[in-house]
């Protein structure tokens, strides 16, 4: 898959780090000077300017790019970026460094395919710490396996199935369901699948299009 990463700081870097690594295609978009002489020292494919311009991200490619992650730690740039790869047909990740508030989710989560907050992340990882948790086998974990969401298409064969029900492919295991425009959580054994509701996956990263394909009924083609 092909990727344009926006911003090469601590986020971006580890990002771009692991996408590479998988074997991905991926161009850096950065503003700073500095940290784009950094990625092109890393050997990346690199745009120096402002992600707010349309004119800099069609440079990085955003028409040919499956997705986009708006990963600087400037909010309003991030979602600028977002709205011009929505525009262009790119699957879309704001990063949010505010503490997670319900409001800022409403604000951006409807315009966006996903919302992450690293800060957010980090505090539950040494607040694992602290508890005598192993964070080595969660960076092990998720060096090799992707955390995603996955809506539902309305026409999908399995609207109606428990979620509980659903085959998914044999590295993908299921951890949360969501309806549309509600939190997630571990589903209830009758908890049923509607048209537009989310479902959480960990699977390796070359399965997504897979269970993808699968709940939009193209199990035969996947």
């Amino acid at each position: 898959m092909t990727f344009v990463i926006v911003g090469y700081g601590r986020v971006g870097k580890r990002t771009a780090d692991i996408l590479r690594s998988e074997g991905h295609e991926l161009t850096v978009v950065e503003l700073d000077e500095a940290k784009a002489e950094a990625a092109e020292a890393a050997g990346f494919e690199v745009v120096v300017g402002d992600a707010e311009d349309k004119r800099v991200l069609e440079r990085a490619g955003i028409e040919e790019a499956d997705a986009l992650a708006a990963l600087t730690g400037d909010l309003n740039a991030n979602f600028a970026a977002c709205m011009i790869a929505k525009g262009a047909g790119c699957r879309t990740v704001l990063r949010i460094d505010e503490d997670y508030r319900q409001e800022i989710y409403e604000k951006y989560a409807a315009d966006v395919d996903e919302i992450v907050y690293p800060e957010r992340i980090g505090a539950a990882g040494a607040k694992t710490a602290l508890l005598g948790g192993d964070l080595n086998v969660l960076a092990d974990l998720t060096e090799h396996l992707t955390a995603t969401t996955v809506t539902v298409p309305e026409d999908s064969p399995h609207v109606g199935r428990r979620v509980v029900e659903l085959e998914l492919p044999e590295d993908a295991r299921l951890y949360a369901h969501g309806a549309a425009n509600e939190p997630l959580t571990i589903p209830l054994p009758k908890t049923v699948l509607r048209g537009g509701d989310r479902i959480a996956v960990i699977a390796e990263s070359e399965t997504l299009p897979e269970i993808r394909a699968m709940l939009g009924g193209e199990e035969a083609t996947a």
